[in-house]
């Protein structure tokens, strides 16, 4: 009978405890930038003052007190919170960085080691949003003080925060597999800068980032919202703004949620896909 060392019956470490350390040292790495990342939020903040006096104007030239069902303190919460909508959804130089990583070869280095990029990359995102939301909390929290008087009128029930949690991380998922998914365009096309820029373009405005979708005719305003993209900017803000509720709330985590598994789906497939005719030539 063989001798068998100690090391070799030593049990391997489980791929989440892998991906769970890919988080961490993430984290720590983006952790490094944290004044980086405090001035870039600070520097956000600015525009909202033309923002709000732009809202402002609007309201006091159209003579109404509210605009769709949107009272102007109602309006002004909205914009706001799209911001936080953004700070989950939004994944600045993910598709870009994947069609890349495609064009020169550098998607090697997954394949030759034991890592699957799809599930490094959210490792790597979740920290990057983990150290945002970290470094701009405070900012974030002095500028809601501010406009405190925004939100005078909201009144909020705990399974409206539930809600609006879960529509923010779930949020988070479409937003990174929807990029995930257009940067695996890479594999087929040589050069994607100009699509990635239409779509985000589209994007910023489908989204509902620029205002609610109920200001848009009721046709157009039902097409949008029967689209992903609003699950990236206007439904959690309309969630905590109590604009959604009672049935059309759980139907619409049911619709976010079967986005998050269309998109997961689609970007496993069209990795899977491109896989196939991915060649990497050099050292």
């Amino acid at each position: 009978m063989g001798n068998f060392s100690g090391s070799s019956l030593a049990p391997r470490p489980s791929p989440l405890r892998k991906y769970v350390n890919i988080f961490r040292v993430s984290l720590i790495e983006r952790m490094a930038y944290r004044g980086d990342f405090l001035l870039g939020t600070v520097l956000r903040f600015l525009p909202m003052l033309t923002t709000i006096l732009l809202w402002e104007a609007i309201y006091a030239g159209s003579g109404q007190t509210r605009l769709s069902d949107y009272s102007m303190r109602e309006m002004i919460a909205y914009l706001l919170l799209v911001h936080i909508s953004r700070m989950f959804s939004s994944m600045p130089g993910l598709a870009a960085g994947i069609a890349r990583d495609i064009r020169e070869g550098n998607l090697k280095k997954y394949l030759l080691q034991p890592i699957d990029m799809i599930s490094y990359l959210v490792s790597y995102r979740a920290a990057h949003k983990a150290a945002y939301i970290a470094t701009s909390f405070l900012p974030y929290a002095l500028l809601f003080f501010l406009c405190r008087q925004f939100f005078a009128d909201l009144s909020v029930s705990p399974a409206t925060v539930a809600a609006y949690v879960v529509s923010l991380l779930l949020g988070f998922v479409v937003g990174f597999f929807f990029e995930a998914s257009i940067g695996m365009i890479g594999f087929w096309f040589l050069e994607v800068t100009s699509f990635l820029y239409v779509v985000n373009t589209l994007n910023f405005f489908v989204s509902g980032h620029m205002f609610p979708l109920d200001l848009l005719p009721a046709s157009w305003a039902m097409a949008l919202k029967a689209l992903p993209f609003q699950y990236m900017a206007y439904f959690p803000a309309a969630v905590l703004l109590g604009k959604i509720h009672g049935p059309a709330l759980v139907y619409g985590l049911i619709g976010e949620f079967i986005w998050a598994v269309i998109f997961v789906v689609t970007a496993r497939l069209l990795y899977r896909c491109g896989l196939r005719r991915y060649s990497a030539y050099g050292g």
